[in-house]
């Protein structure tokens, strides 16, 4: 109980010390990066979290019931979700582990994009939504009013998904590109793989002369939300349409959902596109590195953690919606990220359904991080996620 009673005391000063920075992006290799989101875990264990596992006994294997965030216990029934397909691998695995451990049986993840999920959740018919974007001012007030009994929603960063370009030319095994060059292959000024503007950040590299098949989302997404902030953010000058879930810029061809625009690019010489890292790599994608003016940088779970790491916490209360620095010029820091949120009444939550929702979005935040690198993702930063945790910890 000593050693138990320092190591929160440890995280608590942590935690202040970064809440001034409060961010999100992440770091340099998947082990490390892994190994930062569970520490903030391990952190949280506290003799509340003991006393749940003593009082809960074992599951149905006879195992442990709790997790790593104190006072997070097995919970059984069903819930209701749908949302974010950038998520959609991880939840899958989430709901299966979860399920497994606790012996309760959860509905599959329903998908359809972020928009579908945020419109499910407004209107009662999922109990969580998925959302690669945090709720907007007119969105939010009516999940209050409508959905959360005059509580607020809250907006719980869960997965960090870096978003891919992904591309597939004959002959050409490394990509760098900068993000006005990127503007400039998605709006269609750049028609070509052999245009001057590819050769000058590729130098020695053959670029063949091929048109240029730019994949994006025929859905409203919110990876196409994220991508379009990105290039507005970071090439303002090169990429003036306004960034949204829907995809605006002439041309292209569009491929419905994150399985689609991969498929799309695999099937393609010449093609290139937005898609999340764990889609990438299941079609066996390759991928370019990214110059943000900071040198180019490979995808990686750490790069992407870095770049999450920079992020601002622009929520308040349990609310914890992020500002990410798509701009940043941080060495090592991969720039094109996004994070997906769990969409959640803060209280009002149904008697059958609350208790089984913090312990599911519990087990999300803890044990559940340590399997997303095997899965295309990051874990969140340690000082992002132990925010995450004491916001579940507060849900009723």
């Amino acid at each position: 109980m000593t050693r138990m009673g320092a190591l929160v005391a440890m995280l608590a000063v942590g935690a202040l010390a970064l809440s001034a920075c409060g961010s999100d992006d992440n770091t340099t290799s998947t082990s490390s990066a892994a190994a930062a989101g569970t520490s903030a875990a391990g952190a949280a264990t506290s003799a509340g979290g003991s006393a749940a596992s003593a009082a809960a006994g074992g599951d149905a294997a006879g195992g442990d019931t709790t997790f790593e965030g104190a006072g997070f216990a097995c919970a059984e029934g069903s819930l209701r979700s749908s949302g974010s397909t950038a998520q959609g691998k991880v939840m899958e695995q989430w709901i299966a582990d979860f399920s497994a451990k606790c012996g309760a049986n959860l509905n599959a993840y329903g998908g359809g994009g972020s928009g579908k999920g945020i419109a499910d959740f407004i209107g009662n018919q999922v109990d969580f939504a998925g959302s690669d974007s945090a709720l907007n001012a007119d969105q939010a007030s009516q999940a209050q009013s409508t959905r959360c009994a005059n509580n607020p929603a809250v907006n719980l960063p869960m997965v960090t998904g870096p978003i891919a370009l992904a591309y597939n030319l004959s002959g050409v095994d490394t990509l760098i590109l900068t993000p006005e060059v990127l503007a400039g292959i998605f709006d269609g000024s750049i028609p070509n793989w052999n245009d001057p503007k590819i050769a000058a950040v590729n130098p020695g590299v053959t670029l063949p002369t091929l048109a240029i098949q730019a994949v994006h989302r025929a859905e409203d997404s919110g990876t196409t939300e994220n991508f379009t902030k990105y290039l507005a953010a970071a090439a303002p000058a090169a990429w003036t349409i306004a960034p949204a879930k829907a995809w605006a810029a002439p041309g292209g061809v569009a491929a419905q959902g994150s399985d689609g625009v991969s498929k799309q690019i695999a099937s393609t010489d010449g093609s290139i596109g937005y898609v999340e890292w764990g889609f990438a790599q299941d079609d066996n994608l390759s991928v370019a590195q990214i110059d943000n003016g900071g040198g180019a940088v490979e995808l990686t779970a750490e790069s992407a953690g870095k770049a999450v790491e920079a992020a601002t916490v622009t929520g308040t209360g349990s609310d914890l919606a992020l500002k990410l620095d798509y701009a940043t010029k941080t060495p090592g820091a991969y720039p094109v990220v996004l994070v997906t949120y769990e969409i959640v009444c803060s209280a009002g939550n149904a008697a059958d359904i609350g208790p089984l929702l913090k312990s599911f979005l519990g087990y999300t935040a803890t044990d559940g991080q340590a399997t997303l690198s095997d899965l295309g993702a990051a874990p969140l930063p340690a000082a992002i996620q132990t925010k995450v945790i004491a916001s579940v910890e507060s849900i009723s």
